[in-house]
């Protein structure tokens, strides 16, 4: 069965910086991209940040410049590290898997089958 589990959300002033962890089990990275989705107050599920098996890397727009994701094979972790935070970056943070995942389909939150169960990212002004 696979397992995601989030940490490392907070509260956090505008400017600073968070580093989110998503901790996996029965996930194997070379067969499965990892994304960080996030999901504010009255707003849809957007993604944020995807590493594919293959090690490619894509970012949202909004986050680009300020969020790095990385993965950890041997902990079977990915981060996601978040500088610059704006009030605008709040939001509940989830990691998701999925295989076959690529630039083209990514984006998607409905093209990802396996979901943890969040963590808050509350940056205040």
């Amino acid at each position: 069965e696979v397992q995601l589990v989030e940490s490392g959300g907070g509260l956090v002033q505008a400017g600073g910086s968070l580093r989110l962890s998503c901790k996996t089990s029965n996930v194997d990275f070379e067969h499965y991209g990892i994304g960080w989705f996030r999901q504010a107050p009255g707003k849809e599920r957007e993604a944020v940040s995807c590493i594919s098996d293959y090690g490619n890397t894509y970012y949202a727009d909004s986050v680009k410049g300020r969020f790095t994701i990385s993965s950890d094979n041997a902990a079977k972790t990915v981060y996601l590290q978040m500088n610059s935070l704006k009030p605008e970056d709040t939001a509940v943070y989830y990691c998701a898997a999925e295989g076959n995942i690529g630039a083209l389909t990514w984006y998607y939150p409905e093209r990802w089958d396996y979901w943890g169960q969040g963590t808050q990212v509350t940056v205040s002004s």
